[in-house]
């Protein structure tokens, strides 16, 4: 990889680079005019890349049709995600070839290579366990797992017999655990005795114990990986590797149709709940395989890391079923960036010989903070391609990674997309380009967006981001048990026009031609502005303030609450939180404390408020709607605007005075 020349403009401000001669022959896709061919038919386009890349058991009928805001993909077809994931890379001969590299924390226990022959045999053998648990076609299934083996040879399994996973993140507290099994109506849940953090073990049992509370759990999995005292229930709770001990390694494959649900995944949304986002199967495969291939370039040599933990989107599609369907070697690391020292994922890398990294800007923070010389210490030269997800990044933090991590070698595809997209939408292709600090690029081949005012027309200059029909294979096919909200959150926008995606962004064409446009042939180059509903990405993890308010209204000292996101530099956002208390309770240091415990264990640790202020009253329009704009300008030192719409404008002085915000 040394030796690799990058062009770049001389003008800071217009830094473009472009993939050099070696590896545009590397890549998969290297002639821009992929998208322009996608775009003339997406539907045709997709179709091809189906039977191309993917095993059906049964080709389909129909490849797609729509009656917005719902659509179909690959109409008819039989398929199995497990199957095409570790089955048919066996046949191929490739049993042998490392599927897995688990990497623990403690820097003394040694690392797991798992084989696709070994995944496949584990896989089918805890395949039989569920169906001896009960679990059938359909059943929703609760996995509750750190970053172990356990956890891809649990979903894989899932999918093997035709069961729904429902992936929680294991950092969530019981409570939240508890709300997505209680939604998801799961009968089964797979979780682990502990794990490791910072050194220190993390009780999961406990936190699944709690979790199962009024739900309609019967069964409990615990993988035994940290060997803390855990409680144990006769007849509810099993041992993983007791029944795997006499569970057979043969397990047929459930022909699944294509627009049969494969998981469930919550998010946060605008309402206090967390919503299911389902995905269903033929698609999203399709998607998945897709995406990863031609994004991450990987081929067979490659060894991949995307740092995800797997209770998000990016896990599920990235950390395990896009480099899996690929037949990569992924690395798999159960604890923390920081763990003994800040350099850890350096050590990984060079120790495994990484080639290609995927994280969030927020992780690249955190090392530009700590210091150049943490890399430095080791060598990162097999790295030919970096990746970026979770939020936009900042310019400084680009150049650092592209710098520091890249060697000033590495591609950074920066990627845009959603937990209801399935996989990314955006970004610049490492064979194609170009690069640019705080710029995502292109819609991937065969999508197709927009950047639109309130009433839909073209804003390139800055507005909405949606996405434009026909949807893409791996989009969401609705909200588990609330079509309404499906329709109302994505669609109402734009009735069976446009779908809403939430976010923000302009066209940074015009500004940047013809350092991009004449070079490139390209029409739209994105930026993402970032998020223009009521969800805040903390870390790469996207919260909703109703979610947060809903948890601070159930301590007995508050009334009310307004979460607004503030910026942060090495999170990207943290909340901030206004909390009217109830007659009787004073604002202290100490009760300030309380509710940020209390937020850990309903929410959990990602969630904690960066800043508490307790006030008598919050800014509301005369519908009694919260004005979080206000609020949020408050934080940011920004202009107030328009006040006249409240109902208590007067409120907005006291406010001032609380925060600090200069007059």
């Amino acid at each position: 990889m040394k030796g690799i020349k990058w062009v770049v403009e001389d003008s800071v401000e217009k830094e473009v680079w472009w993939p050099s001669e070696e590896l545009k022959r590397r890549a998969w896709v290297n002639d821009p005019s992929i998208y322009e061919e996608a775009d003339k038919d997406p539907v045709a386009f997709w179709e091809a890349r189906a039977r191309e890349g993917l095993e059906w058991f049964k080709s389909w009928d129909k490849a797609y049709e729509e009656d917005l805001p719902y659509y179909k993909w690959f109409i008819g077809g039989k398929i199995n995600a497990s199957y095409n994931a570790v089955d048919r890379h066996v046949k191929a001969g490739k049993g042998n070839k490392p599927a897995i590299i688990w990497v623990p924390e403690p820097p003394e226990e040694p690392s797991r290579v798992i084989t696709y022959q070994q995944l496949k045999d584990e896989v089918c053998r805890f395949a039989n366990v569920l169906k001896k648990l009960g679990v059938k076609k359909g059943d929703r299934v609760g996995i509750y797992l750190p970053l172990i083996p356990e956890v891809h040879i649990a979903i894989l399994a899932c999918t093997r017999i035709g069961a729904v996973h429902s992936v929680v993140f294991s950092a969530f507290s019981g409570e939240s655990l508890r709300v997505r099994l209680e939604d998801a109506e799961a009968k089964v849940l797979i979780t682990a005795d502990g794990y490791y953090r910072r050194g220190k073990i993390v009780n999961l049992k406990a936190n699944a114990d709690e979790g199962i509370k009024d739900t309609k759990v019967e069964k409990i999995v615990v993988v035994k990986r940290a060997g803390n005292e855990v409680n144990m229930v006769e007849g509810r709770d099993f041992w993983w590797h007791e029944l795997m001990k006499d569970a057979a390694p043969h397990c047929d494959p459930e022909p699944m149709d294509s627009e049969d649900m494969m998981f469930l995944l919550y998010t946060s949304g605008t309402t206090g709940r967390p919503k299911g986002v389902i995905h269903t199967t033929g698609g999203y495969l399709t998607q998945a395989y897709w995406t990863t291939r031609w994004v991450f370039d990987i081929h067979d040599d490659d060894i991949y890391w995307c740092t995800s933990d797997i209770g998000w989107i990016t896990g599920h599609t990235y950390l395990c079923y896009g480099p899996l369907l690929n037949c990569a070697t992924l690395i798999l690391y159960e604890g923390s960036p920081d763990y003994p020292q800040i350099d850890r994922w350096w050590e990984i890398i060079e120790k495994y010989k990484v080639t290609i990294f995927y994280t969030a800007p927020t992780a690249i923070r955190m090392f530009v903070r700590a210091g150049d010389e943490w890399p430095k210490k080791h060598d990162l030269s097999t790295l030919r391609l970096l990746g970026t997800v979770g939020e936009p990044i900042d310019r400084e933090t680009w150049l650092w990674y592209f710098n520091n991590i890249g060697g000033g070698r590495c591609p950074i595809t920066d990627t845009w997309w959603q937990t209801e997209t399935g996989g990314t939408l955006m970004m610049s292709l490492p064979g194609i380009g170009p690069f640019m600090p705080t710029v995502s690029g292109r819609p991937f081949p065969g999508t197709r967006n927009a950047i639109v005012d309130e009433e839909g027309n073209p804003s390139p200059q800055g507005g909405y981001l949606v996405l434009v029909p026909p949807m893409p294979p791996g989009m969401l096919r609705g909200l588990y048990k609330a079509d309404d909200k499906y329709r109302e959150t994505y669609w109402s926008r734009y009735p069976k026009r446009y779908y809403f995606t939430g976010d923000g962004a302009r066209d940074v064409i015009n500004e940047h031609a013809p350092h991009i446009k004449e070079k490139g042939k390209i029409k739209h180059f994105i930026r993402v502005t970032g998020r223009v509903d009521d969800v805040m990405k903390v870390a790469g993890h996207r919260l909703s303030t109703a979610e947060l308010e809903d948890a601070f209204n159930r301590h007995p000292a508050v009334t009310e609450t307004a979460v607004v996101p503030q910026p942060d530099p090495m999170k990207g956002e943290v909340p901030v939180a206004y909390v009217v208390l109830k007659s009787g309770y004073r604002g202290s240091e100490e009760l300030s404390k309380e509710l940020v415990e209390h937020i850990s264990k309903t929410v959990g640790p990602i969630a904690k408020p960066k800043q508490i202020f307790f006030v008598d009253e919050l800014p509301k329009t005369r519908s009694g709607k919260i004005m979080r704009r206000i609020l949020k300008a408050l934080l940011t030192k920004d202009k107030i605007g328009d006040t006249s719409t409240l109902v208590n404008p007067d409120v907005v002085e006291n406010l001032k005075k609380i925060v600090g915000y200069p007059d």
